[in-house]
């Protein structure tokens, strides 16, 4: 075989692999969708326990575009287009989740949550925000390429 056309096929093999990896990841539930989807489902149940119970509609309407932005944004990160765009994609879930936080705080603070609703879904919320911290220095040390 020619050197030339080893040294392609050689390129065209790992090309191939790189693709492949990138699709298998981008298919593969990781760890961070999930936490967030379930945080998402948790956040809606929420606000329609808020809205009907409650008759708390601003403060809701607030919490449920924060928390279910969170994986919407985590979903487009898997798909981002380049490192940078991984982590700005995933950078914005963060502080998404960082005003989800507040929300929920501001919730209790005024006695629209109790302390054991709120202990169980601050907790869901704050482990999606350590979740997300950890990926991003993670992928900004690393030379990770989604």
């Amino acid at each position: 075989m020619d050197y030339r056309l080893w040294v392609m096929s050689y390129k065209l093999s790992i090309i191939y692999r790189l693709k492949l990896k990138k699709l298998k990841m981008q298919n593969e539930k990781t760890l961070i969708t999930e936490k967030s989807f379930e945080l998402a489902v948790r956040i809606v149940r929420l606000c329609q326990y808020l809205k009907k119970n409650k008759k708390e509609y601003d403060l809701s309407r607030q919490l449920l575009r924060s928390g279910t932005s969170i994986g919407a944004n985590v979903r487009e990160a898997k798909h981002g287009e380049s490192r940078p765009d991984f982590i700005h994609k995933l950078a914005i879930a963060q502080k998404e989740a960082i005003e989800t936080l507040y929300w929920l705080e501001l919730l209790k603070a005024t006695d629209f949550l109790n302390q054991t609703e709120f202990d169980s879904i601050h907790k869901d919320a704050s482990s999606v925000w350590r979740i997300l911290t950890a990926i991003i220095k993670t992928s900004k040390l690393n030379n990770f390429n989604p």
